[in-house]
């Protein structure tokens, strides 16, 4: 039985389907590690630091989820934290390619962690970090589509 699972990511910023996989993933398994990658070949809208605050902030009524950031090789940082499965999401059949390539990928390097693809419901199949982000540059109501954290920011943000 496995009792830990990393959900990995930039998260930037975390939408409801990310938390659905979070709420989904945390009823499977008794422990999940939330990690935030630091990725410095992307340009993110949020520092590494904001995207972990508004994360813990999001998750803080789930007891079982820690909220960590990593800056390497993601099978490197499972393998050294003890973790048993990735959980990947994939919301439409364009993020299979790449996430079939990552698993397999992350096998070969680490045969012993396993890959866990979760889809999330059906409402949030759609919502992507970057749609969200345009959404609210240009004003637009993000509500639906991002926790109550992450509004508060990127209107802050934006607003500046």
């Amino acid at each position: 039985m496995k009792d830990l699972a990393m959900y990995a990511g930039t998260f930037d910023p975390l939408t409801l389907g990310h938390m659905d996989l979070i709420d989904r993933a945390c009823n499977i398994f008794r422990r999940l590690i939330l990690a935030i990658s630091i990725d410095s070949s992307k340009k993110t809208l949020f520092s590494v630091e904001e995207r972990a605050a508004m994360a813990q902030e999001a998750v803080s009524g789930i007891n079982n989820v820690e909220v960590v950031c990593f800056d390497r090789l993601l099978v490197d940082y499972a393998r050294a934290r003890g973790v048993q499965v990735l959980i990947r999401g994939l919301r439409s059949c364009s993020d299979l390619e790449y996430e079939f390539q990552m698993a397999l990928t992350n096998r070969k390097l680490a045969p012993e962690v396993e890959t866990l693809f979760m889809m999330p419901k059906e409402i949030y199949s759609y919502i992507s970090s970057s749609a969200v982000k345009e959404i609210a540059m240009h004003g637009g109501d993000i509500t639906g589509f991002v926790p109550a954290v992450v509004v508060r920011e990127l209107v802050k943000k934006f607003r500046t």
